[in-house]
Parts: C-alpha cells; structure tokens; sequence
C-alpha cells in the first residue's frame, strides 16, 4: 500500500467531529442566495434582450399604423367623417 495512501487513511479515522451546529437557517439562506443571482442574470439577460425585440416589434406596427393615417383614418374619433371640423 502506497504510503500516502496510508497517511491519507489514518488522517480520515483520526479527524474528530466539529462541535458546531449551524441550523437550517443557513441553509434556507443559501438557497435564497443562489436564487437571488440566479433571478438577476436571468432579468439582466431579459433587459438586454427585451430592448431589440420591442424595438422590432415596433417597427413592425408603425408602417401598418402610418398606412391608416395617411388613408384618412379609420373613421373612429371626433369629426371622422362628418365634416364638423371645416
């Protein structure tokens, strides 16, 4: 048997258990804390995406927004249509 091996082994047997008792608290902790880093890359990852994506989606509607205003609207509002405003 190799000699680290053997030291290795008598180190194992000879540690004595620590006297310390940290409660379930910290392991609630712990959790909160892995969750909490793990929520803000996921919202910093949303934000950094989110701005391109609205910013497509409104490029998107705005010609198809632009083609009803310039037709003379959708004859919904005050004075569509009735000639009130000449």
């Amino acid at each position: 048997m190799p000699v680290g091996l053997l030291i290795a082994m008598m180190a194992a047997f000879a540690a004595t258990p620590a006297a310390a008792y940290i409660g379930p608290g910290v392991g609630a902790g712990t959790i909160a804390v892995v969750l909490g880093v793990l929520g803000a890359i996921a919202m910093a990852f949303v934000a950094v995406l989110w701005y391109p994506i609205k910013r497509l989606l409104k490029r998107k509607k705005t010609p198809a927004t632009d083609a009803a205003q310039s037709s003379g609207g959708s004859g919904v509002g005050p004075g569509a249509g009735s000639g009130a405003a000449e």
